[in-house]
């Protein structure tokens, strides 16, 4: 009888002396799980290129037995931009903060779905510059208090970006959602948007990007257990999940 795997680490997740080095109740470790997982399951180990910027979730890099790229921080996306052009037959995924992709690499990010690039940018969002000392961030939340906001997000001060609604709006975009992983439903269907984006990817379709929702209880001075109810009544509502754009062909 063939085994079958239940449970368990993926095949992608390999141990470091450094181990992860993520804030207790941080969901970047849940985050790249999901993407090992998906990589595992569609058997493309050996075709895929990891690429990350210095932030929070650098330490992808350590954990994975895939070949990855380490980029300074905003420039993760136009690192992925030559990677996949020299190598146009590889999975290519890009991973970033809101900081990363939302603010310092925004530039880089549309006009990489412009040219319908043809790779994933996964963007971890947890409302602030966690990794720098948790400045207001892009996608800071009205009224969420940061350490350059100790009163709250104003009008002021902007809006928060909506980042798959935005670029879904791009020709060059063939898929884009938001998912989160502070449910096992949430989680589940996260893992789906996740898998899809990478097969608009494979097939050679478009730019595909999927935002994470994600908590970080150290930067919003609160517990995990807070941090996952901030998810669900404030994140959410006002960020809501879902896909925003999934197409087969470019018109």
């Amino acid at each position: 009888m063939k085994k079958k795997l239940v449970s368990g680490l993926p095949k992608l997740w390999v141990r470091h002396p450094a181990e992860r080095l993520e804030c207790p109740g941080c969901q970047y470790p849940i985050i790249t799980r999901i993407v090992y997982d998906v990589i595992d399951e569609l058997g493309i180990e050996g075709n895929t290129i990891l690429v990350n910027s210095s932030a929070c979730g650098f330490a992808v890099i350590l954990t994975t037995s895939t070949d990855c790229v380490h980029a300074n921080h905003g420039q993760g996306i136009d690192a992925a931009c030559g990677v996949k052009a020299l190598l146009p037959d590889s999975l290519v995924v890009c991973f970033g903060g809101d900081g990363d992709v939302a603010a310092i690499g925004a530039g880089a990010f549309v006009n990489a779905a412009q040219r319908a690039d043809k790779f994933t940018v996964i963007m971890v969002n947890n409302g602030h510059f966690a990794m720098t000392g948790g400045q207001l961030a892009p996608t800071t939340l009205m009224g969420q208090i940061t350490t350059t906001t100790p009163e709250g997000r104003g009008p002021n001060m902007g809006y928060p970006a909506r980042m798959p609604e935005m670029i879904a709006t791009v020709q060059g975009v063939a898929y884009s959602a938001r998912g989160a992983a502070n449910t096992p439903a949430n989680y589940l269907k996260t893992r789906k948007y996740v898998k899809t984006a990478f097969e608009k990817q494979l097939d050679n379709i478009g730019f595909s990007f999927v935002e994470f929702l994600s908590a970080c209880p150290t930067g919003w001075r609160m517990t995990p257990q807070e941090s996952i109810r901030w998810i669900e009544e404030k994140m959410i509502p006002a960020l809501p999940l879902g896909e925003f754009k999934n197409v087969d062909r470019l018109d």
